[in-house]
């Protein structure tokens, strides 16, 4: 009995040791996700969330509704209904007058820059300023998008940065830690090409990082530099070159196997998939029912958390509505928030659906998707095959990568027909390769050495032990880009070779001359008689 109770209490002596630790190790964390974008925002309060649940204390402040209600972090709405309207108008112009991303990408600045800046400006969030000084929190997890300039909130609270970006590394997230550009065998997101490359890619790509970094980037930065002083004079806070060095990690939402595989600083940490639980939570009851009793196969229809019916014509919904409706399929379809496209016994309407948890489910047996990045990485993750019908942005760039891989296959909407839509699903529902193509990936997507969140947890902790991990800094963030190209070092070679050539060929010149001077005229001999 006494070894009983003697074990019992070195347990709660453990015990409270263990939670005295975690308490003492825990952080004070601000998660800033000013975007128009609820895909983008799944993709940071996913981290958030996952810091929360390893014990730091979590403050969330975001422009649109808690996109995970029953999350740990604390929550805090910066409503922007005027910023969201604009954004909503910029996407229905870009679904139904489509340009290439290059193009589209200052519509994109233009719009997250805008939320960004409106969110810094609100009351609500000037007062939060106000009552929260330096030494408030621990750290900045900034959800990335164009807003450079809310990075002076690390200046503000005198504490490290980390990024949370939503697909591959951009230029724009690349030079913030050093990151090469290796435009060469790793194409932009931005040029919509895929590895490997041959000859004309290669000029393409390089093209598309010309543009990227020297017409883009600093047209971006005008804009970047005005909206950081009027949110943080000079006379209080450092330069926003400054402030940009104060940046630890960068979390992107990729993986290696994804590819193209490329080099990778030690801060810049792939974390693919973090959106994608672990343990699915339990599905509605009604979509539970449905899935179980559908031994056949059900159909997930869902063309993203920002694209609505509004933003579709008639005569698109019109074929969609027509092509699944005539289905031999059970059809979970994702629908917000005008009026249905139709009736159908096959067709479940929702306007919101919990798209991770039902893409777990083993009944579903296709994804049609627009191609949204956390859509393909879910998709993948699941080995669930997919028809894609891209819209904007990177979506056909990720879709052109869906088919290259053998995951599903791609319809144009500008283009589409029921013809082409129909023919496209009953290839991928029918031919066994893609299922077992985006199976055998999913299988090689989830070997790792740690999940997604272990590994936001491990390289969040690693950075607040070492108060910034300054150490994994690559000396490029202190290089322009005219000293990372070598510019200076190439123009300094050169004019040495051509100082030397000028040299020589005046020494040359001066010791040919002084031989014509110093040679005798010849003697001509008198004739003798």
């Amino acid at each position: 009995m006494n070894g009983c109770k003697i074990f019992t209490f070195y347990v709660w002596i453990l015990l409270y040791l263990a939670l005295c630790s975690r308490h003492i190790n825990a952080a004070r964390i601000l998660g800033f996700f000013p975007t128009p974008s609820k895909s983008h925002t799944l993709i940071h309060a996913a981290i958030a969330d996952t810091l929360a649940h390893a014990g730091h204390d979590v403050t969330v402040i975001g422009t649109s509704k808690n996109v995970y209600p029953n999350a740990k972090y604390k929550f805090m709405e910066i409503e922007l209904s005027e910023a969201t309207n604009s954004h909503k108008t910029i996407l229905q112009t870009m679904v139904n007058k489509p340009k290439p991303f290059y193009l589209n990408i200052f519509n994109f600045v233009h719009s997250f820059a805008n939320t960004a800046n409106r969110t810094l400006n609100h009351p609500k969030m000037k007062d939060f300023l106000r009552t929260h000084g330096a030494g408030a929190f621990d750290l900045v997890l900034l959800g990335y998008a164009a807003n450079d300039f809310a990075m002076g909130l690390g200046a503000h609270f005198g504490c490290p940065i980390v990024l949370s970006f939503m697909v591959q590394p951009l230029y724009s997230t690349n030079r913030l830690v050093g990151n090469p550009s290796e435009n060469a065998y790793a194409p932009s997101l931005l040029s919509g090409l895929k590895a490997p490359l041959a000859f004309w890619g290669r000029v393409l790509s390089f093209l598309a990082t010309f543009f990227e970094q020297c017409i883009a980037s600093p047209i971006i930065e005008i804009n970047a530099f005005k909206i950081y002083k009027y949110n943080f004079p000079p006379d209080r806070y450092p330069p926003l070159d400054e402030v940009r060095k104060n940046v630890s990690l960068v979390f992107t939402n990729h993986h290696f196997s994804q590819g193209p595989i490329r080099p990778n600083v030690p801060n810049l940490i792939e974390i693919g998939g973090i959106q994608v639980k672990e343990k699915p939570d339990p599905l509605p009851t009604d979509i539970a029912k449905i899935l179980d009793e559908s031994k056949e196969g059900v159909i997930y229809f869902s063309l993203g958390s920002n694209i609505q019916g509004s933003h579709l014509t008639e005569e698109k919904i019109k074929i969609m509505f027509n092509v699944i409706s005539k289905l031999p399929y059970k059809v979970l379809w994702k629908w917000a928030p005008n009026e249905l496209p139709g009736e159908s016994k096959n067709i479940i309407f929702r306007e919101w659906l919990p798209q991770d948890d039902i893409l777990a489910h083993p009944n579903i047996k296709l994804f049609i998707t627009h191609g949204g990045m956390g859509s393909v990485v879910e998709s993948q993750y699941h080995g669930v095959p997919m028809v894609g019908i891209p819209l904007f942005g990177d979506q056909p760039s990720n879709m052109a990568n869906v088919v290259n891989s053998g995951y599903g296959l791609s319809v144009d909407y500008i283009t589409m027909t029921e013809e082409s839509l129909n023919s496209a699903i009953q290839d991928v529902l029918h031919n066994p390769k893609y299922k077992e193509t985006v199976q055998k990936f999913s299988r090689l997507y989830r070997d790792r050495p740690m999940t997604p969140r272990q590994t936001v947890v491990y390289w969040v902790d690693y950075v607040l032990r070492h108060q910034g991990a300054k150490h994994m800094q690559s000396p490029a963030v202190h290089l322009n880009r005219w000293q990372l190209l070598s510019v200076d070092v190439i123009g300094f070679l050169l004019a040495i070779v051509l100082i030397s050539a000028f040299v020589i060929i005046k020494v040359f010149k001066l010791i040919c001359c002084c031989g014509k001077k110093n040679k005798l005229p010849k003697v001509k001999k008198a004739k003798q008689n």
